[in-house]
């Protein structure tokens, strides 16, 4: 049988401006997102009928059953013809980096994939993948699904379902995750003000890291202040990165709780991580260049 292998790669909220609120309840963002090169992995088989493995070093509290979305996304993509998923989880959960979305987004690739038609459908659709009818309800899954479909540097707004793709320059980081979930429906309701400021009409050319990460600083993640009160140990871990050399920017990513610092360069990053490493084995910490993983993502058959 053709297995299918995909990487699931962390979701990095660069910014995350909270703008406004439906009467459905639904919140309106205006993000900018990049990607990671660490990343849960998945592997898909033909089968009879639908199921789930989930194994790795982050398994504690993923569900192995019809309530992990990655099995849902699977259900909705292969509809009767079934599918045997195995998911390696390496990104803590509730961790604000899309862990479960970028998970089901990669079952949509790797489905595709057995399909005969991943790249090819995901590349010619580009920022307009939500209209074909296929994956429109995949946002019924998770918001930040359409964001991972496609694992490029992008803007994000309405309720997630807007994407228009933005080229960034790499960027050194350290992701460092305390191990405290932080449920995203008690982030958004401790949140104070829901009718923020949008960032600028247009994104500009960024020539280089040091040049972006100046632009970042004067940006926003709007569920950093309330996720710092409901778990303080986020303010620990902001000056943490921050007081590393080199750091330029330390932020929450989504709603918590990892957070990232951002470096010139790769040499300061990976000194952060040592240093972080050392001083705090109990976190999770990982560290890469953030940018487009789109050809590390695509499914390959096996």
């Amino acid at each position: 049988m053709t297995r299918v292998d995909v990487l699931a790669p962390a979701k990095i909220n660069l910014t995350l401006h909270i703008t406004g609120q439906r009467d459905d309840g639904y919140h309106l963002l205006d993000s900018l997102v990049t990607f990671a090169p660490v990343g849960d992995r998945l592997s898909v088989t033909e089968a009879n009928t639908l199921s789930l493995t989930v194994e790795g070093p982050e398994v504690a509290g993923v569900p192995a059953d019809m309530e992990n979305i990655a099995l849902k996304a699977a259900h909705l993509m292969r509809g009767t013809r079934g599918a045997a998923l195995t998911l390696v989880k390496f990104l803590p959960v509730a961790s604000g980096i899309g862990g479960g979305s970028a998970d089901a987004a990669a079952a949509v690739r790797a489905c595709l994939m057995l399909q005969d038609e991943a790249e090819g459908t995901l590349m010619a659709f580009g920022p307009q993948i939500l209209l074909d009818t296929r994956f429109r309800p995949l946002l019924g899954l998770g918001a930040d699904i359409p964001m991972c479909l496609l694992p490029a540097p992008l803007r994000a707004q309405g309720i997630g379902d807007k994407i228009t793709f933005t080229p960034l320059p790499g960027l050194p980081a350290v992701l460092v995750n305390p191990r405290v979930p932080v449920p995203t429906a008690k982030v958004f309701g401790a949140l104070a003000a829901k009718n923020n400021p949008p960032m600028p009409d247009e994104i500009p050319a960024f020539p280089d890291a040091a040049d972006l990460i100046a632009w970042l600083r004067t940006q926003r993640n709007d569920l950093e202040p309330p996720a710092r009160v409901l778990a303080p140990v986020i303010g620990e871990v902001l000056d943490s990165l921050a007081a590393t050399p080199g750091c330029g920017l330390a932020r929450m990513s989504g709603s918590g709780a990892t957070c990232f610092g951002l470096y010139d360069t790769v040499d300061a990053a990976q000194a952060a991580l040592a240093d972080l490493k050392d001083a705090r084995p109990d976190w999770w910490i990982a560290a890469g260049v953030l940018g487009d993983m789109t050809d590390r993502a695509m499914p390959r058959t096996a």
